[in-house]
């Protein structure tokens, strides 16, 4: 049954779908027989009955057409007669349809027109700059407005050329593999020099001034930690001497918990310093990690050397108990610690207060969001040391009261799940950070809006924010541009009499073709420029936005 809708272009949709083959008592005579006939402005059906021959013996076919649009050229072909359309016209309709609707072949007359850049023609075709001095040379305007414009060639030309120079094209694919083969080359005798470099510089020192890197030190998070080290370092040495001295199992929990907390802000500092390296080829958005990884490192050394030894010693006194001897040093040395530590954890808090007012946060979001891994690692450290002294010198007084070591060694398993809490907060915090945080939702917020108030985008999609360290926000959206503005924005820097007059010119399909392709290239061109422009206003009204990826939807 051929099914068809009146009114509509029907090389938009032509099917054919033919059932299963009926017994010969059921079949359709060979004779056509009409039973519809072709009515305008309906849906309209006929039955006709085909020779097996002719549909692939398979009996009835069926056939649907779909339109939109309701001129008289659109509707299927008619016979001469003004009647219904016989079974071959609609036949032969339907493989004119498949001829439209096949792909089209882009062949050598639409790549031969292809620009290529000299240095791709030199690389890729193995030829000198002498060789593209004979080719023809096409200026082609910069996508960048403060860009000059530059020189490309034919394809074609290129092609041509490199037979000439090469005599055949296994002879080039031949120089191709043997260039491959020096570039390898080449690359690992840098990477052996830059090595041999690296190897130098550590024998003989950097000659490159360090003043950069001792000014982090000076100020913010750099000079907290080397607070922190220089007060936690006397802290280990005089609490370490009262251990020996009286043996309590809380004064060594005390001495080991300042060594963790020397030893991991040693390793921040290290992860400071290397995080303000610049950016390399092989790490192109630079090494601000650095601090999260020393920080994630410092939590794990915390858990295994702090609460570790702490939760031994303690279980230790508490299987074989040991008299404690005179606890005043240890009193005296435990009250010094609390005093330094408390200095350091001052100290600690306003750089936090300073840095969270500077983004806008509370003390809390700026803590747990682990904004600033360093400074919040000397926090919690300092803030666990406190609570560990005021912890163990309660438990060695309750030991000198009732003469019960236990107590003592309940203070040391009290400092190390002290410990222990310190550092699961900062593997967590730091963890979540590497793994690639979203920025808050009203700062991504704020930089859609600023895009979708810009008169060419029409709509921004799939918009991710991500905090790569620092304070430094990567952000990557897909843009859908209003083709009418960029349009017009191209037009306005034309001349519009030039363009009427090339239009007026243009009286064969080439000429159209070649029109066409210059001022579509060039629009293509001005919605790069859009996309530049909107990146570099972007990164000016938000300076912590480092790198923009915007995708042309």
């Amino acid at each position: 049954m051929f099914h068809c809708l009146a009114g509509r272009p029907w090389h938009v949709l032509c099917r054919v779908s033919l059932p299963h083959k009926a017994p010969l008592s059921q079949r359709s005579p060979r004779i056509p027989q009409l039973c519809h006939g072709w009515q305008s402005g309906s849906i309209h059906s006929w039955w006709i009955g085909l020779p097996e021959c002719r549909v692939a013996s398979s009996g009835l076919g069926k056939v649907q057409y779909y339109s939109t649009s309701g001129n008289n050229k659109d509707v299927p072909p008619q016979s001469p007669s003004g009647g219904p359309p016989t079974a071959e016209q609609v036949l032969s309709a339907a493989t004119k349809v498949r001829a439209v609707l096949k792909k089209r072949e882009y062949g050598a007359k639409y790549t031969q027109n292809n620009f290529i850049t000299a240095v791709r023609a030199m690389n890729e075709f193995c030829l000198k700059p002498s060789d593209l001095e004979q080719l023809r040379k096409i200026r082609r305007r910069s996508p960048h407005d403060d860009t000059e414009a530059f020189t490309v060639f034919l394809r074609s030309d290129v092609e041509a050329k490199a037979l000439d120079v090469w005599g055949s094209q296994e002879a080039l694919a031949r120089e191709k593999n043997l260039r491959s083969e020096v570039e390898r080359e080449y690359q690992e005798n840098i990477f052996r020099n830059q090595q041999l470099l690296k190897e130098y510089k550590d024998f003989w020192g950097n000659t490159k001034p360090r003043s950069g890197q001792r000014a982090t030190f000076l100020q913010g998070p750099g000079k907290v930690v080397m607070v922190a080290i220089c007060i936690n370092g006397l802290n280990f040495f005089f609490k370490l001497l009262a251990w020996v001295y009286t043996g309590s199992a809380s004064m060594f929990s005390e001495a080991i918990h300042s060594l963790a907390d020397t030893c991991n802000q040693a390793l921040l500092a290290l992860g400071i310093s290397q995080s303000v390296r610049n950016p390399d080829a092989g790490h192109p958005y630079g090494f601000s990690n650095m601090r999260y990884i020393a920080s994630l490192i410092s939590g794990v050394g915390i858990f295994m050397m702090g609460a570790g030894l702490s939760w031994y010693h303690g279980i230790m006194g508490l299987l074989h108990p040991q008299p404690i001897e005179s606890l005043l040093w240890a009193y005296c040395i435990l009250a010094g610690s609390l005093v330094s530590e408390g200095a350091t954890l001052l100290v600690a808090i306003n750089e936090i207060k300073k840095s969270a007012r500077q983004n806008g946060l509370s003390f809390y979001e700026y803590v747990m969001q682990s904004r600033d891994p360093s400074t919040n690692v000397v926090l919690l450290e300092d803030a666990a040391a406190v609570l560990g002294v005021i912890m163990a010198a309660s438990c060695m007084g309750l030991t000198s009261l009732t003469g019960n070591p236990y107590y003592d060694s309940l203070g040391s398993l009290g400092v190390g799940t002290l410990l222990g809490a310190v550092s699961a907060f900062l593997i967590y915090t730091n963890t979540e950070a590497l793994l690639g945080r979203s920025i808050q939702a009203e700062r991504v917020q704020k930089l859609t809006e600023f895009l979708e108030n810009d008169p060419a985008v029409r709509a921004i999609h799939d918009v991710k924010a991500t905090d790569i360290g620092l304070s430094k926000v990567r952000f990557k959206a897909e843009v859908d541009f209003d083709g009418r503005v960029v349009t017009r924005s191209y037009l306005e820097k034309q001349d519009i009499d030039q363009i009427l007059n090339d239009i007026q010119l243009v009286k064969t399909p080439e000429e159209l073709e070649n029109f066409m392709l210059k001022h579509g290239e060039n629009i293509i061109d001005t919605l790069g420029a859009e996309v530049d422009r909107l990146e570099k206003e972007l990164k000016q009204r938000n300076p912590e936005v480092r790198h923009v990826d915007l995708e042309i939807l």
